[in-house]
């Protein structure tokens, strides 16, 4: 058994209990543990198995209690589990402390879709590991293939669901990725999302786009994803306006686009995927906006149709580009984009970027071509 403690100064190293016992009953064994004083205020702690190599072992877990000894401060916790934890296979939980007169985290169940091209036939040759990083700490290294959910696979793209339960990481920041193979295999990945389960919104994309190439020259590869854009909700982005509206200096920055998306008109053309938009301009760039209210369709992105969007954001010059994208959703994710079209209310300008190509799980760049 193997803990790390995280403190508001950092984390501990994965601190061994193998050799640690001082004190053991029939039901309870007690650790004495030194750890370093610059963790600062202690506020949760990972705890779990060193690995799994041995398929057959499992550790029950009914109760966690932990004393400073100079302070006497207590804090007691019933967990009730066993590791590793059906039916995901993570050897891993993780638990907030409360400490008295301090206000704790929760535990949170994320959602991690994974896009690829081939993982899935490669699953049982290789071992892949994510370690989410966010404002609040990280989740330690957590298996990626051990139990897959909500499988979807096309004709060149596939995604898989993996559930971490972990004490809330606030922002999130970066993943890291551990691949390792004792056999020669390839990995295509695309892109991972990462959202709270109890919520549509945020989503954060991960950006990968690349080959991993496993061999007995490179065994184990590490890479490091910083966060590419976050996806937010309508209601994330009301509660923004809502913000920016009691702020009387804010909001006559604030500018209208109305947003003409044409779908191409061929075979296949549609899509149901979730699709995002970026606006940039000489003085600067708006957040990013998930284009799901359309004025025309209920089911937007449809083959041949256009769909008029309206978003409000700071003001940002005049637009020299986009980024367009969306995020795979469903099997016939494909999207023929053919243009589009934003009409800037300020300036009473209409700005053209074409397309004429089918956009896939990655995002692409317009550039415009001429002002109305």
């Amino acid at each position: 058994m193997v803990m790390v403690f995280y403190g508001s100064n950092g984390k501990s190293n994965p601190v061994s209990m193998e050799n640690k016992v001082e004190h053991q009953t029939e039901n309870q064994i007690t650790y004495d543990i030194h750890l370093p004083s610059n963790l600062g205020t202690l506020y949760k702690v990972r705890l779990g198995l060193q690995s799994l190599e041995n398929k057959t072992s499992q550790l029950s877990l009914r109760h966690f209690k932990i004393q400073n000894t100079s302070t006497l401060d207590t804090f007691s916790l019933t967990i009730n589990k066993t590791l590793p934890l059906p039916p995901n296979g993570d050897r891993w939980i993780e638990f907030p402390i409360q400490w008295p007169l301090k206000e704790a985290l929760s535990v949170v169940t994320y959602h991690v879709t994974v896009f690829s091209r081939n993982i899935l036939n490669e699953r049982n040759l290789v071992q892949m590991t994510a370690c989410i990083y966010g404002t609040h700490g990280d989740t330690g290294d957590r298996s990626l293939l051990q139990s897959l959910k909500n499988v979807q696979q096309g004709e060149k793209n596939e995604s898989f669901l993996v559930i971490v339960d972990a004490v809330d990481l606030g922002e999130l920041e970066k993943i890291v990725l551990l691949i390792s193979s004792k056999t020669d295999c390839k990995l295509d990945i695309k892109k991972l999302h990462v959202r709270e389960a109890a919520k549509e919104h945020p989503i954060y994309v991960f950006e990968v786009n690349e080959e991993f190439s496993v061999n007995a020259n490179k065994p184990k590869i590490q890479r490091e994803i910083p966060g590419s854009f976050v996806i937010r909700g309508e209601k994330q982005k009301n509660d923004i306006d809502n913000n920016l509206n009691k702020k009387g200096s804010q909001v006559k920055n604030l500018t209208e686009y109305t947003i003409k998306v044409y779908t191409g008109d061929k075979r296949g053309a549609g899509t149901d995927a979730n699709v995002h938009i970026i606006l940039f301009g000489n003085e600067d760039k708006s957040e990013v906006f998930q284009l799901s209210q359309s004025l025309e369709h209920q089911n937007p992105f449809e083959r041949g149709k256009v769909d008029t969007f309206k978003i409000k954001t700071k003001k940002l010059g005049s637009l020299h580009s986009i980024e367009i994208g969306h995020d795979g959703k469903g099997f016939a994710s494909g999207w023929f984009l053919e243009k589009v079209e934003i009409t800037d209310a300020a300036r009473n300008s209409i700005h053209c970027f074409n397309c004429n190509r089918s956009v896939d799980l990655s995002i692409i760049t317009l550039y415009m071509l001429f002002p109305f």
